[in-house]
């Protein structure tokens, strides 16, 4: 989604498998406010075009339906109808079914509703000055997952109150990534890799190779990555403020909203989120933003197959907080330093 509550701070660092085939091919177009870049192992040129068609389609075609800029998208419709009653397609209905259970899930600190306070807050960086405290309030209590009602037997989607309006930039481009991804392996390439933007999903590693090397950076865009992680077949999505973020009165707020306050994070930080799905990863590492350090690596924790790294800032010092990286299986770690490739932030 344009305007996402994620952080290009993850960077594919690909390795070439020789000139034996199947051959390496790249492609990247601008969806959702950001750039998809894929890489594909495949046969022959044809292939992997076919690969490449397919799934930069299904994104634009996503892009259609799940966008807040868009003003004919059923996600505008929706927010410019509140409140409102209707019946929406089965793409929009999974990313809001997702969406409010990781709501549940993080007790509100991911939330699809933020959608009032999500525009304040661009104007506020636009004009560099803090919103106007009625303005807040009225957003506020336009924000909320409870407000939110979903009907799986219909797929009817409730806004129940006036003048509510929906972001999905925490997760959209999760679930944009995993259904390119769906839609290459259907079409015979399993050798794959969806960038968008800085949520990575992978699918069966480049020949000859244990999996796809991802770099994760630290709190400062400008350094390169610390920690190398190797994933197939899963996602890694990362959120923080390190490209987006707004000076007020002499503090910093982030573009990463916290529901409850209605404020922008002033906490510096980077969370990087290992996961099945660009969907969760993307969702949890918006959550974990807001939750914090202790409450976020619990969740982690009592989830399976989900993992977590925290980068904060405390008296001026970068730390590093992880969950127990026990799951083997999705990647694997080290510290080798990588160079970066450059990298869009995303609007």
């Amino acid at each position: 989604m344009p305007v996402p509550c994620q952080l290009v701070a993850l960077l594919v660092l690909s390795v070439t498998g020789g000139e034996s085939p199947p051959s390496r091919f790249q492609d990247a177009h601008i969806h959702m406010g950001t750039k998809f870049q894929i890489i594909v192992y495949a046969n022959d040129e044809a292939t992997a075009n076919r690969a490449f068609a397919g799934a930069f389609q299904r994104i634009a075609d996503l892009d259609r339906l799940l966008s807040d800029y868009q003003p004919d998208s059923v996600v505008s419709q929706l927010s410019a109808a509140s409140p409102t009653q209707q019946v929406v397609d089965d793409d929009v209905f999974k990313v809001l079914a997702r969406a409010q259970e990781v709501s549940r899930l993080t007790d509100g600190a991911f939330d699809v509703t933020v959608g009032p306070l999500t525009k304040l807050w661009r104007r506020a960086r636009r004009q560099k000055q803090l919103p106007d405290p009625e303005l807040l309030a009225a957003a506020r209590h336009a924000t909320g997952f409870a407000l939110l009602k979903l009907s799986r037997e219909t797929r009817g989607v409730s806004l129940t109150r006036a003048d509510m309006r929906l972001d999905l930039g925490g997760i959209a481009k999760g679930y944009a990534a995993d259904e390119a991804l769906k839609t290459m392996q259907s079409l015979g390439v399993t050798r794959a890799l969806v960038n968008a933007g800085g949520d990575i999903v992978a699918g069966d590693p480049p020949p000859g190779q244990p999996g796809w090397r991802v770099g994760v950076a630290p709190l400062d865009a400008q350094q390169p990555p610390s920690r190398i992680l190797t994933i197939q077949n899963a996602a890694v999505a990362t959120s923080g403020d390190a490209w987006q973020f707004v000076e007020l009165n002499g503090k910093r707020f982030s573009h990463i909203i916290d529901p409850q306050s209605g404020l922008g994070l002033t906490d510096r930080s980077s969370v990087t989120v290992i996961a099945p799905d660009g969907t969760t990863a993307d969702a949890l590492a918006s959550a974990l933003s807001v939750m914090g350090v202790a409450q976020g690596l619990s969740l982690i924790d009592q989830l399976p197959d989900v993992e977590a790294i925290m980068v904060t800032v405390a008296d001026g010092r970068a730390a590093s907080h992880s969950s127990s990286f026990s799951h083997s299986d999705l990647m694997s770690e080290s510290t080798a330093p990588a160079s970066k490739l450059p990298s869009r932030p995303p609007r």
